[in-house]
């Protein structure tokens, strides 16, 4: 592939019926070599995130199709070789998140994909991209398990910044799309459609309670996470991705 063509997007925005009907891959060992690899790009190019976490999702039953993805991503990869990310030492270490779900995505088990990533200041510092255990039932409770896991993830980043010097004074913003989310979050108040996440809405009031996490509305526009979560069109990805990682080439 060092010669291909390169490609505006890691992941297609629809599968054709040709790819739905594909065959299985004659070589499942290249396409396990190949995915593990790209693991490892991902510590440094957040907006690639989704596209390998779906290709890793087939190691132990490939398909042609799955292939063709995985293909698809590595021409990608080869016109955007010199993007990274890169740190700003200069702005103000407050810790800020953006989380977002994209309720039942996954066509084959109608499970929805969690994403979220977290900035110090102008500076991606954590990202993760993991498809949600079980079906959620609504776009609202699909979200807000999404809210659970990027609350954890920002409570252990507090308290290890807190062992750098770095104390977060204020409360930690997290950025959602999702407005009935939110609206369950603030209200203490269960009703018979939500009683089964209320460990998880235990676990978000309890630091909302003592002021180290506080949720936000942000317009599915503005919402960068999104690119964590789903397949985009060409102009919307690279506006997102703009905002996640930069050329390297520009900054040296």
């Amino acid at each position: 592939m060092t010669n291909c063509k390169p490609i505006s997007t890691p992941s297609q925005l629809k599968p054709s019926s040709k790819q739905i009907q594909s065959g299985a891959f004659s070589n499942p060992t290249l396409y396990r070599q190949l995915a593990g690899s790209l693991q490892y790009l991902t510590l440094t190019r957040p907006n690639i995130s989704f596209a390998v976490n779906k290709v890793c999702q087939h190691m132990q039953n490939s398909l042609i199709t799955h292939f063709d993805a995985l293909k698809r991503l590595l021409r990608y990869i080869q016109g955007t070789s010199h993007f990274g990310i890169s740190l700003f030492v200069n702005s103000k270490l407050n810790l800020l998140a953006y989380v977002d779900s994209d309720w039942a995505g996954d066509s084959t088990d109608r499970k929805s994909t969690t994403g979220y990533c977290t900035f110090l200041g102008l500076s991606i510092i954590s990202w993760s991209v993991k498809k949600q255990n079980v079906v959620a039932r609504s776009s609202t409770e699909a979200e807000y398990w999404a809210i659970a896991s990027a609350a954890a993830k920002v409570t252990w980043l507090r308290r290890l910044l807190q062992d750098f010097n770095c104390t977060q004074p204020t409360a930690t913003s997290l950025l959602c799309d999702n407005t009935s989310a939110i609206a369950l979050a603030n209200n203490p108040v269960f009703h018979a459609g939500t009683k089964h996440i209320e460990v998880d809405c235990h676990f978000i009031r309890n630091y909302m309670k003592d002021k180290s996490i506080r949720l936000h509305y942000i317009t599915t526009k503005d919402q960068l996470a999104n690119l964590l979560t789903k397949p985009l069109t060409a102009s919307r990805f690279q506006l997102l991705s703009s905002k996640l990682v930069t050329s390297l080439d520009a900054t040296v």
